[in-house]
């Protein structure tokens, strides 16, 4: 099983616990470790599972508390704005490169470890696996802010991008030939992670989303212009079939 679908597996399960009343609303879950023995997987998978049902309102993440079932149901939630692609984008520059400067005081040597391996995940061929380690790279660093709204705001704008139809198809496109610049990009992220620096890390962030937007202009202005090309080509030839009957 993938990691993608393994955290995935368990988060279904842990909704299943909640639903069947093991874990009522406002209680506290048990701790990663004794949930990665329950569950028979690492407590990184664990902490994925938590990261992705806080995405969708079923869990909260309390800092320094511990992990809590959400009061609200998941139907109480605001559906997600019609947001562009650059909308999200630019708000993502602003939160994320933040919570990398947070993340560089904060980070533990296990998240290193972890932003190590997603890292060379991304050189993967597969591009559905190097585009889950691309993910969990960003919700690592977010967790690793120790800040909650930061982590319920990334987690929330990686929803939009993940699940407006118009945002994910510009993601889509663009990455699929970015990823020798992404997978740079990241490993220097990673570099001022490790290096505890948080004016690198803010930096690097900035430039990597940077350059994304920059890319997402390019690709938007060639799309208009083969947009542009093909009416001109439309009307050439209505104006060549009007002049051949006339």
């Amino acid at each position: 099983m993938t990691a993608k679908r393994l955290y995935q597996d368990i988060a279904r399960k842990i909704v299943v616990l909640i639903d069947e009343g093991a874990y009522p609303p406002g209680s506290r879950l048990p701790g990663e470790r004794d949930l990665a023995e329950k569950f028979n997987v690492s407590r990184v998978t664990i902490r994925e599972a938590e990261i992705a049902l806080q995405a969708i309102g079923r869990l909260e993440i309390k800092t320094g508390s511990g992990v809590y079932v959400a009061e609200r149901s998941p139907q109480a939630l605001a559906a997600l704005p019609a947001a562009s692609a650059f909308e999200v984008t630019e708000a993502r520059l602003l939160i994320e490169s933040e919570a990398a400067a947070l993340a560089a005081h904060n980070i533990t040597d296990a998240q290193i470890e972890r932003l190590a391996e997603l890292v060379e995940q991304m050189a993967s061929e597969d591009n559905a696996l190097s585009d889950e380690a691309d993910e969990q790279f960003h919700l690592t660093i977010a967790a690793a802010s120790n800040n909650t709204a930061m982590v319920h705001t990334i987690t929330q704008l990686w929803q939009m991008r993940d699940q407006l139809p118009q945002v994910k198809a510009t993601y889509d496109a663009v990455c699929l030939h970015d990823a020798s610049a992404r997978r740079e990009e990241h490993r220097a992220i990673f570099e001022a992670l490790r290096s505890r620096d948080a004016a690198a890390a803010r930096g690097a962030m900035r430039e990597h989303f940077k350059r994304l937007i920059g890319t997402m202009l390019d690709a938007t202005e060639a799309q208009a212009l083969a947009e542009l090309q093909q009416r001109a080509s439309q009307s050439r030839e209505r104006f060549m079939t009007a002049a051949k009957l006339g």
